[in-house]
């Protein structure tokens, strides 16, 4: 991946994550809804907005991402206005998974009743 398009998808995302916390008035979107990824196309005009629920709370996915789709016209206009690109692409909101698969895999490794590994040359006196 070429290091402009790293840069735009740096900036993009900060963006969008100052304006989903900061200016959407929603109530369906909280602190607990953030950009985990951004993924812009080779010719800027796509681009991929991964979301993640930080919660645990992931029953609500549709209905955020439902929110942001409906919100893309007021997140691009806003990311006109802060970013300085020559056209600002059209947005696709995609839940991230990731995060909820570490903790599901993370409360699963904790109900293993592994025992401890036991080091060698110790006696068991």
């Amino acid at each position: 991946m070429s290091t402009r398009i790293e840069r735009a998808n740096s900036q993009i995302q900060k963006a969008l994550q100052q304006i989903i916390h900061l200016q959407m008035n929603d109530p369906r979107i909280d602190d607990f809804v953030g950009v985990s990824k951004v993924e812009v196309s080779p010719d800027f005009r796509h681009c991929k907005v991964k979301i993640a629920f930080t919660d645990g709370k992931y029953d609500r996915s549709e209905k955020v991402l439902n929110v942001l789709k409906n919100s893309e016209g007021f997140l691009k206009h806003k990311l006109s206005e802060m970013l300085d690109m020559p056209h600002v692409p059209k947005l696709e909101f995609i839940f991230d998974k990731n995060l909820q698969n570490a903790v599901r895999v993370d409360e699963l490794l904790k109900k293993l009743n592994i025992p401890p590994i036991e080091k060698e040359g110790e006696d068991d006196e």
